[in-house]
């Protein structure tokens, strides 16, 4: 199983930018679904995750309150809104499916992942 991210740029600081993971060969719907970002010459890093209804979002401190995570369980994707970009948030961005339904922030629950997709904010 195999999920896409698309959506990602070349963005001005300041911009938004609105990403989407699916999958076209299962669905995802009874899984949490997460986003994580990898910067050049760092770790990856949790950023925001869905639980499987809906009704329970996290987020990580550095973009909370900026970026928003949803999901249409209708149409078996999950989209990540970022608003206020900065520079800080250049990295590809790889959205994934849990094994379990309930959101979590730790990337070993998380077994089934996209190819990623690439969000540059420019100065």
């Amino acid at each position: 199983v195999q999920l896409q991210a698309s959506g990602g740029g070349l963005v001005q600081a300041g911009d938004s930018l609105s990403l989407t993971c699916s999958s076209s060969k299962r669905t995802f719907t009874n899984n949490a679904v997460g986003w994580f970002r990898q910067a050049p010459g760092k770790e990856r890093e949790f950023v925001a995750a869905i639980n499987w209804s809906g009704s329970s979002t996290y987020y990580a401190d550095s973009v909370k309150g900026r970026f928003t995570i949803s999901r249409d369980k209708g149409k078996n994707m999950v989209s990540l809104k970022m608003n206020n970009l900065g520079p800080e948030d250049t990295a590809g961005y790889y959205c994934a499916a849990a094994r379990g339904a309930a959101v979590t922030d730790n990337t070993a629950q998380y077994i089934y992942w996209g190819q990623g997709t690439q969000v540059t904010v420019s100065s």
